[in-house]
Parts: C-alpha cells; structure tokens; sequence
C-alpha cells in the first residue's frame, strides 16, 4: 500500500501523517469496506458507495472567487456566481480543519488532458476511499516515473465533502460549497459527497484554461473509425453521448469532455462515467461489462444477498452511476486522441416529440443550436405530471462554461470552417406523440442512423426543409420506416403535432433572446420562424 510517511501535505496546512498516495484500486476497496459505512461489492466486482444526502451536482452552490487576474474572463451570472476571496478562505479553513481531524487521508495525483501539450497536473485530497477511487478512474493516470517526477500541482482539489458548510456564512445559500478560485489554483467542496463534483470541477477549469490558449474545450463524446474518421457527440445528461460513443465498430476516444486543437480532439479524462439506470447487456454491452473489479457503482440498489444490481430501480435516485477506466471499454483508443472531426453530431432528447430523428444542419443553423444547447427533461416522479419542460444549456455544457458562450461559440465556427466537418442534429427522445403518450427513439434506430452518417449514406440522400426550424431533413436512411424521418406523421392527431411544433420554437427563440446581442444576424436568422 502506498503509505508514504514522508508525503507531506504541510503546504495546504494539513497535519495528518498518514497519507495514502495513488493507492491501487485493491487498497481502495479494503479501506473503503473498513471504512465508510454503506460501501459494498456487487456481484460483478465493482465497488457500490452512496453519496450521502446529494445525488447530483449542487449548480447552484458552486461559486467563482472574483479575483483580479480572470475577473475579465469570467461570464458571470446564474452560472458563474461571484465569491469574495475571504469567504473562500473562510470555507478552506474549514475544510482544512476537518481534514485534520481524520486519521488518514487519501491523495490522488494525475493529469487531465491526453496531449502532453495542455494537459495540467491535478492533485486530489480527500478523506473517502470511494472519492479516490472514483478519481483515480477518472483522471489520466500517471506512470511510476510519472508520479516520481509529479511535484508540484497546476490545482488541487480539496474535498471535505462530509463536512458541512457554515450556511450563515456570508455568500452561503445552503450547507453545500463549490467554490473555485483561479488565482490560488484551488477548488473547494464542503456539504456535499457527490463524487461527480470533482470531476466537473476538472473539467471547469479546463474550460476556463483552454480558451485562454486559443483552443476549444467541450462536453462531447468522440469516437474514431478504423479508418481514422473522427465524431464528436455534443449533448447535456441523457441524450445518449455516453451510450452512443460506447459503438463497437468505432474506436471510443472519450464519453464526456474533450478539446479541439490544432491537431485535432483529445480526451480530457483518464475514464467514463456512464448513466447506469436501466442498464442493461443486451442493450449496452459495452458499458455493461466495463461494470467490474476497479470500477466504481453510485446509489445502485442490489440484492443483499446476491450482491447483483437492480438497475431499473430508482428508489434511492434517478441519477445512478458508474465510472471506469477508459480502457475498460474494449476497443477504447490509447493514448485517447484522434485527427479532426468529420462529422459533429449534436444530441438532444426531445420529449416533446416534435423534431425529426436526424437533420442536417447549415454553419449558422450549427451555431444557433449549440448556443441553445436544448434538450428536454421529463416531469419528476409527481403523480399526474406528465408535461416536458425545456431545457436549454449553452455550448451543451452551461453549468461548466466559464467564459461567455459566444467565446466557445467562436472557436467551434473558426474549426468547423477550416476542416470542412458536417453538423447533424439527432434527436434521441420521442415519436408519435410527447412524453407520456408516444415512444422513446429506440436505441436500434438511432445507431442506424449514425452508421448511416458515418459511411456518408446519409449526406448523399434528398432532404427536405422543415417548415419552422429550416434545417434539411433526410427522406430515406438505412432501413429506418420512412414516417419516422417525417415526425407529423408519426402523430395521430396532426394538429396536436402543429400546436407542440409551434410550442417548442417558441421556447427557442425565447431562450435565444438573451445571446442575440453577440450573434450575427446570420446565426439569428437560424432559429425556427412562426
């Protein structure tokens, strides 16, 4: 076991002596089951842990110190919201002071980013197993001379996630804190034990850094063919980037975060970390079997005595989890890298069941929605709520964008241009009705037609214009039935379709109000016309 009495984490004014550094997964597990109540190992050999009262990211508890040097850079607002430099030492202290009362901690050392050129060192403190874990999954893991020649780290993230905030604090909403600060190069969590934060955190600030570099940092999904042809998948949670990109005749680069540069994507993380409700084998084998010894399950519910995970069921929450190594997946491509993209879809899941399954979409059309970012989400589980609501996310990625959307904006037009890529927008959600009375795309349908995108079938067949939203929609596709490329037809009652149609570009335009005043009249004039 990696017990390093000399590793000292004096610096951050931590002086606790046992300090476990990039432990191997194995020890993980031992110190996780002797340690945190709750931990467990399913039948497959994954580590199960709960992460307390928070099943989610907490958005609207993460905060930005407002410092001199990134003041500028920093688009603030709902997403982006301010914090004094004294109330973030305020929480670090207590953070600190909480770190020391544990009788050991756990340090993860690693890089984000697969291209050596940009790639940043990260340094992970923490007092739970499962979050060293989970973080050695998640980040690119160092070799052993790698890690002998570490030293310092670009940022660290200190995790005192079972230790709550001081709510009364000033600029505290609740007992939960998220607080980034670019000059100390420190990100800070109290009140929450959700693991995802640290790697959104990761990836916030590699949001923040690449752009300042000249490149473009996502929240897409890639893959590769055997031929070297590149996709990248845009979409917010549950529109399938980490489905689709797990595609078995397709080497997968990365399911989540990525960067466009100048030699073409590579994937900021060392892992994936998939939706695992109503994960099934026959559906998504890839992911499914990538659930074993090393990887880490999140609020899934098992049978005490089999130990096998019911993935269907919801009853701790929706937003079950699993993360891993990416070379968990089989035909994962090491190191994680590939040329430019040919084909850039992006994903959305459209519960209102009004946009087709494919379209193909003009530079100022690609502009338009990736600002908008939109997919839908599903009422909650209240009885009799059955209405969508609309969910726009600018770049894809709204809650980890920390420079104005028009920045990301710029760069992926300047990208698009220069290599010729083609933009498809997929819609993964619903046909023949809304949510609650029509069917979910299956999962069959929607493969076929990206394998009709990636042999350059589907550039080659007539479209038509839809109506309202004015991109091209292919006729044919594969085997796909002709009605499902025409959504209206899917519909019973036609006019139901007209009314939801005319609904949704409402929605759009409403939302694109607020980018109008930093877009083009070209990528206004984009949008849906009623």
């Amino acid at each position: 076991m990696s017990n390093e009495t000399a590793f000292s984490l004096a610096n951050y004014g931590i002086t606790v002596k046992k300090i476990f550094r990039n432990a191997s997964p194995g020890q993980l597990y031992e110190l996780g089951l002797l340690n945190e109540p709750g931990t467990a190992i399913s039948s497959t050999g994954a580590l199960m842990a709960y992460s307390g009262e928070k099943t989610g990211r907490s958005p609207k508890d993460k905060r930005i110190v407002d410092d001199a040097r990134s003041r500028d850079n920093v688009w603030w607002g709902d997403v982006n919201i301010k914090l004094d430099e004294h109330i973030f030492m305020v929480n670090r202290e207590r953070a600190i002071d909480y770190l020391n009362t544990k009788p050991h901690l756990y340090v993860v050392d690693g890089f984000a980013g697969w291209d050596e050129r940009y790639r940043i060192k990260v340094r992970i403190i923490c007092s739970r197993a499962y979050h060293a874990l989970f973080m050695w999954n998640m980040l690119i893991r160092p070799t052993t001379d790698e890690l002998e020649s570490f030293g310092d780290p670009d940022y660290t993230i200190i995790n005192a996630g079972q230790f709550s905030a001081n709510r009364y604090t000033s600029g505290m909403t609740s007992k939960t804190s998220v607080a980034l600060n670019f000059a100390r190069q420190e990100f800070v969590i109290l009140g929450t034990e959700y693991a995802g934060e640290m790697k959104k955190g990761v990836f916030t600030i590699m949001n923040y850094l690449m752009p300042l570099k000249g490149q473009l940092s996502m929240h897409c999904s890639a893959n590769e063919s055997k031929d070297g042809k590149v996709s990248i998948f845009f979409g917010l949670s549950g529109t399938g980037k980490t489905t689709l990109s797990a595609d078995p005749n397709r080497f997968l680069i990365g399911d989540d975060e990525h960067v466009w540069t100048d030699r073409g994507v590579f994937n900021i993380e060392g892992g994936c970390y998939a939706k695992a409700i109503n994960l099934s084998a026959e559906t998504e084998p890839e992911i499914f079997n990538a659930i074993r010894y090393g990887s880490v399950l999140e609020n899934v519910v098992y049978d005490k005595a089999n130990r096998d995970v019911d993935y269907t069921n919801i009853s701790i929450t929706e937003n079950t989890r699993c993360s891993y190594p990416v070379e968990y997946i089989p035909n994962a491509k090491i190191p994680c890298v590939g040329g430019h993209p040919n084909n850039v879809i992006m994903l959305t899941c459209d519960a209102y069941g009004v946009l087709p399954p494919v379209a193909k979409l003009s530079p100022e059309q690609a502009m338009y929605h990736f600002i908008s970012g939109y997919t839908a989400k599903v009422a909650g589980t209240e009885v009799g709520v059955k209405e969508p609501s609309p969910t726009f996310s600018a770049c894809f990625g709204g809650p980890f964008m920390v420079w104005h959307p028009s920045k990301y904006a710029e760069l992926l037009a300047e990208r698009l241009k220069k290599h010729d890529a083609t933009v498809w927008l997929v819609n993964t959600g619903w046909s023949g009705g809304g949510y609650g009375v029509g069917k979910r795309m299956s999962l069959r349908h929607t493969r076929a037609i990206l394998d009709a995108i990636h042999d350059g079938s589907l550039a080659k067949v007539a479209t038509r214009k839809d109506g309202v939203f004015g991109f091209e929609v292919p006729t044919s596709c594969n085997n796909l039935p002709t009605e499902l490329l025409e959504p209206r037809n899917t519909w019973s009652d036609k006019a139901a379709y007209d009314d939801t149609q005319k609904k949704l570009a409402k929605f759009f335009i409403d939302n694109f109000k607020k980018f109008e005043a930093g877009a083009s009249d070209a990528i206004k004039g984009a949008g849906p016309k009623l």
